[in-house]
């Protein structure tokens, strides 16, 4: 068995858990294939006795990787999907971050994750991806996103006007700051920071958020992700910002954009116990109100 191991880069109390993981791996004889933006800690890995060995991108996880880990917050997670692409590897997240909705799994519980992971014990949630087409090449060829695509004005420029299409009809203009079009997982992101309703990752849907719109009766929508949302941009300023997750663009607002439903997903894996619900509730502090 074979897995890689992928983060931003790790605090000095961290590398005690990285090598504590390596261990761990080592004790089920399982290869690894170590990021390299983690290279400064192979020599330290490999007095495991673990089978270890660097990788760059995408390219380098073939049909031998069973699962990429993640060790950080929710943020690397979103990194990690973007090396994955396509290719089917789950991901397992370990949270090294804050909130974690998506990085579930404690550091804390590294033992049990690998014990879960070498016996097969787990669970594998599928989650879909939104999908940017647009008329100039943006993003590198990565023009898809876990949590959501979204419009910006510029730091300085006022209000823009996102003119917005559903399969060609018109549905509204937004007067605001941007637009957020999130998947279900994107709900409990930059989406619910902007009012916008929690929905199931499995609920097949695409929300619209406004932010800071300046209608107080615009409020956020869902609508079936076999929709293709398009928009016109307008504003005082030529140019806006566009967000795939935490990756960006300024483009001129003359450029045609439009999201649909990625063709593939990513694979996301979790223990047992940790549902939707009790990530919910652990998360946002669901029941903490004393008189429950």
């Amino acid at each position: 068995m074979k897995v890689a191991i992928y983060s931003r880069g790790l605090d000095i109390e961290q590398h005690s858990q990285l090598l504590i993981l390596a261990e761990e791996l080592q004790r089920y004889n399982i290869s690894i294939l170590l990021h390299e933006a983690l290279q400064e800690h192979f020599d330290y890995l490999r007095t495991t006795g673990a089978d270890i060995s660097i990788f760059k991108d995408h390219n380098d996880l073939n049909e031998e990787v069973e699962c990429l880990i993640s060790l950080g917050g929710d943020g690397t997670i979103l990194d990690a999907v973007g090396l994955v692409r396509d290719k089917g590897v789950p991901i397992l997240g370990i949270n090294f971050g804050r909130l974690g909705f998506l990085a579930s799994i404690g550091k804390e519980e590294l033992s049990i994750a690998v014990d879960t992971l070498a016996n097969g014990t787990y669970v594998v949630d599928k989650r879909s991806l939104i999908h940017l087409d647009a008329n100039i090449p943006l993003f590198d060829n990565a023009s898809f996103a876990l949590n959501e695509f979204a419009l910006h004005k510029r730091d300085v420029s006022p209000m823009i006007k996102v003119h917005t299409y559903l399969n060609g009809e018109f549905l509204n203009t937004y007067w605001a700051d941007g637009l957020i079009v999130s998947t279900p997982t994107g709900s409990t992101g930059y989406s619910l920071s902007c009012n916008g309703p929690i929905v199931f990752p499995d609920s097949s849907s695409f929300l619209i958020t406004p932010i800071a719109p300046h209608n107080l009766n615009v409020r956020p929508i869902i609508v079936p992700d076999s929709n293709i949302i398009s928009f016109e941009v307008e504003g005082r300023h030529n140019q806006f910002i566009c967000t795939l997750d935490s990756r960006r663009e300024i483009v001129d607002k003359d450029v045609q954009l439009a999201i649909k439903k990625e063709s593939f997903g990513v694979k996301l894996i979790r223990l047992n116990e940790n549902s939707f619900l009790s990530t919910l509730r652990n998360k946002l502090t669901w029941g903490m109100d004393k008189r429950n």
